[in-house]
């Protein structure tokens, strides 16, 4: 079988591919395909040493200044010469995993039967059942899926998650420090990075004399001095400074060394967790750990639960960034030092990662999950809709039956979708839905 995976977006969803990229590999005899933007090809190469990679322009920085339709045109002058490989391949299936224009367009070299995610078809963008499934529930982003899982799922029967990334452990090569993200709200200012970074330090969650390695990109310098300047002279004094230095290979053997990474939602996050590193990740803003939180076992996430959140970050925070205040917390610092509950802040929790049949899951160490039942339903609701296991007539799944099934999914079978594979094969039966 020869599989091509369409994967346009950046480098943290790349990582984040990583189930449905095993899930195929580990298929005997499969020859695997990866499309994605040629800036990345290095660290594909790296992650899936055994797929045969398709680099394409889909991140031109020079094309930002031209209308949307503009940019268009201009990406796919610049990939006619990989789109007509692309074409001349023989692949049994297509999983294309983006919504935008580029990836329907990618999409449209293909048979529509073959592709999984995003089809072209007849000249029309064609979303698949799986796809706008999670379309619906994308407004109840505090009980998701994680991404990774999402993407998986594609996959009738995708590698058990135990296997996607190792358990974590510390290398020994100090604290790695990701100064930002790509958006703004997500990253803690220079202050309360600094306090965190000291905290991690006195408490010996990190060897106290360890080295502070500042990751990041040379956008990132400014961020690196203001951070320096928070900090006190004994810390400054420890800091290696990498933004800007290192390659894809460096900066993978810079991250594989380490003992723990503190990081907003990034790309290096990402990385961290699939070489084995321990993260402890904040999220606050648009950043939500049911959705994007580090895979695997053996991470942790500081997660900002104001009321206003998960939210959008193209949108102005009418509330002067509420979800920031717990990360400056004084008693933050006493939590991290003593692991009591009642020194955590209001507004945040402290969640373990963990496994479970469907994929990455979040467990509270401290602080209140007021959505934990919620989505112990809805995740019940996924394992049925899958066929992982589960009942129709349990009131949580029907619950969501309800709320999530549209009338085109009753009428019209979709033959690219999982939950339609599953219905010809008599996993799911729509008359037992009917008759609870």
């Amino acid at each position: 079988m020869r599989y091509l995976v369409i994967q346009l977006a950046r480098f943290g969803d790349l990582v984040q591919t990583r189930r449905l990229m095993l899930s195929l590999l580990a298929e005997p005899g499969a020859e695997v395909h990866l499309c994605l933007d040629q800036s990345l090809a290095v660290l594909a190469g790296l992650l899936y040493p055994t797929a045969k990679l398709h680099p394409v322009t889909a991140h031109g920085t020079a094309l930002a200044k031209l209308p949307p339709h503009e940019q268009a045109q201009a990406l796919l002058s610049a990939n006619v010469p990989a789109f007509a490989r692309l074409a001349r391949c023989d692949f049994n299936r297509v999983y294309n995993l983006n919504f935008s224009p580029l990836n329907f367009r990618v999409a449209s070299l293909f048979e529509p039967s073959l592709v999984r995610g995003h089809a072209w078809v007849n000249g029309q963008e064609a979303v698949g059942q799986w796809a706008r499934l999670a379309m619906r529930w994308s407004s109840m982003r505090r009980i998701g899926l994680n991404i990774a899982d999402f993407w998986a799922w594609h996959h009738p029967a995708p590698v058990a998650p135990a296997e996607v990334n190792p358990p974590a452990q510390g290398r020994g090569g100090g604290l790695g420090v990701v100064l930002a993200g790509r958006e703004s709200r997500r990253s803690l200012p220079a202050r309360e990075l600094a306090s965190l970074v000291c905290a991690l330090l006195d408490t010996n969650t990190v060897r106290g004399d360890a080295p502070i390695v500042l990751l990041g990109s040379a956008a990132e310098a400014k961020a690196a001095h203001l951070l320096l300047r928070e900090l006190p002279p004994r810390r400054a004094g420890q800091v290696k400074n990498l933004c800007g230095g290192t390659d894809w290979p460096g900066l993978a053997q810079a991250v594989g060394a380490l003992d723990l990474v503190l990081t907003p939602d990034t790309g290096t996050m990402h990385l961290a967790a699939a070489l084995g590193v321990p993260v402890l990740a904040t999220f606050l803003s648009s950043a939500w750990s049911a959705e994007t939180g580090p895979y695997g076992l053996g991470h942790r996430v500081l997660q900002a639960v104001t009321d206003c959140l998960p939210c959008l970050e193209s949108q102005p925070c009418e509330q002067g960034v509420a979800c920031l205040r717990p990360f400056g917390d004084v008693r933050l610092t006493r939590y991290l030092a003593t692991a009591d509950a009642r020194h955590l802040p209001e507004g945040l929790l402290d969640l373990d990662s963990g496994l479970d049949t469907l994929g990455q899951t979040w467990s509270p160490r401290a602080g209140e999950d007021g959505a934990a039942a919620l989505r112990v339903d809805f995740r019940a609701f996924l394992a049925r809709h899958l066929g992982a296991g589960g009942a129709w007539t349990a009131v949580g799944v029907r619950d969501f039956a309800e709320r999530l099934y549209a009338e085109r999914d009753w009428l019209v079978p979709d033959l690219e979708s999982s939950h339609s594979r599953q219905c010809r094969a008599g996993v799911v039966n729509f008359n037992d839905i009917q008759a609870y």
